[in-house]
């Protein structure tokens, strides 16, 4: 039976194969200066925050459609987010490409192309668009195309944050030589969560020196002490945030002091 990540890849190859077919390919590069989370993150001495925008989800329906990218990802930055998590899928999420590049223009911050990006058209957008970062998950493709698409992304100097669901996925994220692992807290083919994800896998994580991001599943203070517990550097947040009638206050308890940094 299809799951929901089934559904999703699969428009995702449609869309794709339109975009292949088109005159607007991207290709050669990106005008936008590159920002670095891994250097803030081998300084950092709190929590760090990639604070998402997303209009909506395959989950949760339409989150918030009443902000623009530009005005949530100054309030983000203004109160103290590390980077930018904007949601590029339009037909599952409502984004795009557009949303990113407003974004990458209009703050100071990394900013991450999160989508599930499957062919190396995508990085050619995501870079063109002004991603710092680019999202690769595990369960989206097969080992060899996720080693493909991590080399890739390095041709242009982008950053990768490897997204994995457990041990098996891990273990091929470790492989390509990553420095950023994102635990996922949400089962992408049940879309169920539990924070038990980030506390049996991050030990792990920390073993092998990566940075480690918990994502998903975290909206109250009492959620970020655990993944902290589990050895989490940063944490990716969006639905909280983007609800949120208060993201200073926010972002001020998320930020967590961590007892140490990795050294890469």
């Amino acid at each position: 039976m299809e799951n929901i990540l089934d559904r999703i890849i699969n428009m995702k190859k449609v869309e794709i194969a339109r975009m292949k077919d088109t005159q607007e390919i991207i290709q050669g590069g990106s005008p936008f200066s590159k920002k670095s989370l891994i250097k803030s993150l081998s300084s950092e001495t709190k929590m760090a925050i990639i604070a998402e925008f997303k209009r909506a989800s395959p989950s949760k329906g339409v989150i918030n459609t009443a902000i623009t990218p530009v005005e949530q990802a100054k309030q983000y930055e203004k109160y103290g987010a590390s980077a930018i998590s904007v949601l590029t899928d339009h037909s599952f999420f409502q984004g795009s490409f557009v949303d990113l590049r407003n974004v990458k223009e209009a703050i100071q911050l990394p900013v991450l192309c999160k989508d599930f990006i499957i062919d190396p058209l995508q990085i050619d957008w995501a870079v063109a668009s002004g991603a710092d970062l680019i999202l690769l998950i595990v369960a989206a493709m097969e080992e060899s195309k996720l080693n493909e698409l991590y080399q890739y992304a390095k041709k242009y100097n982008l950053e990768v944050l490897i997204e994995v669901h457990n041990l098996e996925e891990l273990e091929k994220a470790l492989k390509t030589g990553a420095k950023l692992i994102g635990l996922n807290n949400r089962n992408l083919k049940t879309f169920e969560t539990s924070l038990d994800v980030t506390e049996q896998l991050g030990p792990i994580v920390k073993k092998s020196g990566v940075f480690l991001i918990s994502e998903s599943g975290i909206h109250v203070k009492e959620d970020v002490e655990r993944v902290k517990q589990a050895g989490a550097n940063g944490i990716l947040v969006g639905e909280a945030l983007m609800k949120s009638k208060n993201i200073k206050q926010h972002l001020t308890d998320y930020r967590l002091q961590l007892e140490r940094v990795n050294q890469i």
